[in-house]
């Protein structure tokens, strides 16, 4: 527990707080006494988010299913308010650790143990569904540990299989690594039934029994697939209970148990009676809850409780959760986290494309940073009387991705340094370039830095989703307004970051163009999808995505997935002409996209061979060769020389730079235009970076390559542009303007 913090209130509706439990992206979580002195952990929502209806709604549901599940083994509600203007809810507060952190502390827990934790958690489940409802999110976070058994707590995302109020078929909701194969593939409504819990309690269960999770760790869209497509890693669990967790975790939901019959199961032999129940835990674990217990027996009653003061809440003053910077717009170094498991944010993702963290390489471990008083303009500009803000470029301007991090570099500096020029500039514009290297820690630090500058009112970048995964929340953390161009994972604009936006299209919706390309232009009677597993996240997104869309019109396809251990795709290859296909599409990377080019022109395969962005690389030019004539790309970024509204930007570039602009220097030099003409809009005194943030979400702006406006979740809105085609032509990339928006 941390002590309360001075923007922290005394009292919420009479309850007295004693100190935080934790925090999140939506609200804190307070140790508190009630009127009567009971102790209660005690939820309150951000102002921020309790006007908006949806998350307004979703606590009201937690609130609502609290109140239907009474089960001894389920943390129970003891007092909310829905409706305030901050809504709250209180439960009782268990003392013990979560099942994760005890785990992780302590090892694994015998049979004996897992009996009891296994009987008594479907015990509860039972009580959910008997009330009609499906948890969806139980994972070891999601479990208490008391001495007599475990607590079910968090009802957020729980609600009855034929309600579809909160999310939609193609979206995910719940945690990677614990979701049942119909939650990965993202089945709407009535298709996550009571069987998804019991095989999130089978991997709950697994966890305990072996100290890790039975689908592995790493990026999101690998535990996905693992999920829908690969058995469960059982190894370590008593053999005595490896059947029923093996029922537990059947990809037929079908053929699972329900959670009465796991109750009798596991209850039959060796669970622990009531009388004996102490016995389940590892001494340290009981020892722990034992001192935990004391400490709570020991904090001061009501009457003795000192509270920095007693002023009604604020809870839009509270930090988010788990601890960061304070969200003002000069923000300070982050506290160390706290050490207790991280409180859930809600994780949403659209299934028809998995997620995608493209590869950082392996940059260097440090970062140059460059600063010019008026992005190249006229000196004079920047020492007159105007005011004088900041716009920073992150990028990688030394590693792997340079090429595209200097393009988005020099297409800022371009749009900076025409708008300083205007004779009616109300005010000056100066560039900060930050330089990650390509490596996600130095990313991470740059962008604190960032954030920390109270005169950065923008930033345009990162480069990469690796280092842009790493930044965002401490740009989130200051509220700092961040661009993005070339990153295409869809994880980044789902895990609730509010000042993000991705100013291209997601690589999963990439998949539409593909397809219709495919079906419509290349003529496709059944399209061959390799997944090459080395290229990780962007490949397996790619490919879900664009299985998923052929699946639904009903086109034919061939699926096949390259391991990465192959050096070969001979095998990969014959297996997919053998059934048939007469068009490959390729998810990967630039040096293996080589070998299946090779392979496939060493077979004179003649059919259509389509990749997503990543294959727009030269290197994939020069390791393939001959074999790369005819390849096409879909990439969201366009040839600024080839298209005619960019056309007096090429020209200028060219004049700037001596060479014609690359790839992403366009995109760069919209969105930053973008931002300069929404902070135009401003009046002086509003230029803050809420304030930006908000003129820019509330815009539509037509950009030179495509136009831009935004989703509350920060993507763009999908208006049919944003897609477009690139061919290998006599040894180069070739310009082929839009793809196809329909077939």
């Amino acid at each position: 527990m941390e002590p309360l913090r001075s923007s922290d209130p005394a009292r919420i509706a009479d309850h007295r707080l004693l100190g935080r439990l934790g925090a999140g992206g939506m609200g804190v979580v307070y140790l508190a006494r009630t009127p009567g002195g009971a102790l209660v952990a005690l939820k309150v929502l951000l102002a921020e988010y309790a006007e908006e209806p949806g998350f307004k709604e979703r606590f009201r549901r937690e609130v609502e299913v609290a109140r239907r599940v009474d089960n001894p083994w389920v943390v129970p509600l003891v007092d909310a308010d829905a409706d305030a203007e901050a809504p709250w809810l209180a439960t009782a507060f268990v003392p013990g650790p979560s099942l994760g952190e005890a785990v992780a502390a302590y090892g694994p827990l015998t049979e004996r143990g897992l009996r009891l934790l296994g009987a008594r958690l479907a015990e509860a489940l039972s009580e959910v569904h008997g009330a009609g409802l499906v948890h969806r999110d139980l994972k070891p976070g999601n479990v208490l540990i008391a001495h007599d058994g475990p607590r079910l707590i968090d009802f957020g995302i729980a609600r009855a299989p034929e309600d579809r109020t909160l999310t939609a078929t193609g979206m995910v909701v719940g945690t990677p690594g614990y979701l049942s194969p119909e939650q990965a593939e993202g089945r709407g409504g009535d298709g996550i039934g009571p069987a998804s819990d019991v095989f999130s309690l089978g991997c709950v269960l697994a966890f305990a029994a072996t100290g890790r999770a039975p689908f592995g760790s790493g990026a999101v869209d690998a535990l996905l697939y693992r999920a829908v497509h690969d058995p469960a890693d059982l190894d370590g669990v008593p053999s005595e209970l490896l059947a029923v967790l093996e029922r537990c975790l059947d990809k037929d939901p079908a053929r699972r148990p329900d959670a009465g019959e796991l109750v009798r199961e596991l209850a039959a032999d060796g669970a622990p009676q009531d009388a004996e129940t102490a016995e389940w835990l590892p001494e340290p674990v009981t020892r722990l809850i034992a001192e935990r217990s004391a400490a709570a027996l020991a904090l001061p009653d009501i009457e003795h409780t000192l509270a920095p003061s007693d002023a009604p809440a604020d809870p839009g003053s509270a930090e988010p959760w788990p601890t960061e910077p304070d969200t003002r717009e000069t923000s300070g170094p982050a506290e160390p986290q706290d050490a207790r498991p991280a409180g859930r944010r809600p994780f949403l993702l659209l299934a028809g494309g998995a997620l995608a963290l493209a590869a950082g390489g392996g940059g260097a471990w440090w970062a140059v940073t460059r600063d010019d008083d008026a992005g190249g303009a006229d000196p004079a500009a920047a020492s007159s009387r105007r005011p004088v803000h900041t716009v920073a470029l992150h990028g990688d301007l030394s590693g792997p991705q340079r090429e595209t991090g200097r393009a988005q570099e020099r297409g800022l500096r371009l749009a900076v340094a025409e708008f300083n020029a205007r004779g009616d500039a109300p005010f000056t514009v100066k560039v900060r370039a930050v330089d990650d290297g390509g490596d996600p820690v130095a990313s991470a630090r740059l962008a604190a830095e960032l954030a920390e500058d109270p005169a950065v009112l923008a930033v345009v970048g990162p480069t990469t989703d690796a280092t842009a995964q790493t930044a965002l929340a401490k740009y989130d953390a200051g509220l700092l307004p961040v661009v993005a161009v070339s990153p295409g994972g869809i994880i980044l604009v789902l895990q609730g970051f509010r000042s993000f936006l991705l100013g291209r299209l997601p690589d999963s919706v990439l998949s539409i163009y593909v397809s219709n390309y495919l079906r419509a232009t290349a003529r496709s009677r059944k399209i061959a999808v390799v997944l090459d597993r080395p290229a990780g996240n962007y490949a397996a997104q790619l490919a879900t995505s664009l299985s998923n869309e052929l699946n639904n019109v009903q086109q034919p396809s061939v699926p096949e997935v390259v391991s990465a251990m192959r050096r070969d795709f001979g095998s990969a290859v014959d297996t997919v002409l053998s059934a048939g296909a007469d068009s490959v599409f390729f998810a990967g990377l630039p040096d293996r996209g080589a070998l299946i080019a090779a392979t496939l022109r060493e077979r004179a395969f003649q059919g259509a061979r389509v990749s997503g962005p990543a294959l727009l690389d030269g290197r994939f030019l020069a390791r393939a060769q001959e074999a790369a004539e005819g390849w096409v790309m879909v990439a969201p970024v366009i040839d600024a020389t080839r298209k005619p509204e960019a056309r007096k930007f090429a020209a200028a570039y060219r004049e700037r730079f001596k060479e014609a602009p690359p790839r992403y220097a366009a995109e760069a030099y919209d969105v930053t235009g973008m931002l300069l003409k929404a902070l135009s809009g401003l009046p002086a005194k509003s230029r803050t970076r809420a304030n930006l943030l908000a003129a820019v979400r509330a815009a539509k702006y037509q950009g030179i390559t495509k136009t831009f406006a935004f989703e509350k979740t920060g993507m763009m809105v999908i208006d049919g542009t944003g897609g477009f085609l690139w061919q290998v032509e006599q040894g180069d990339f070739v310009y082929g303007g839009p793809a196809p928006t329909s077939v």
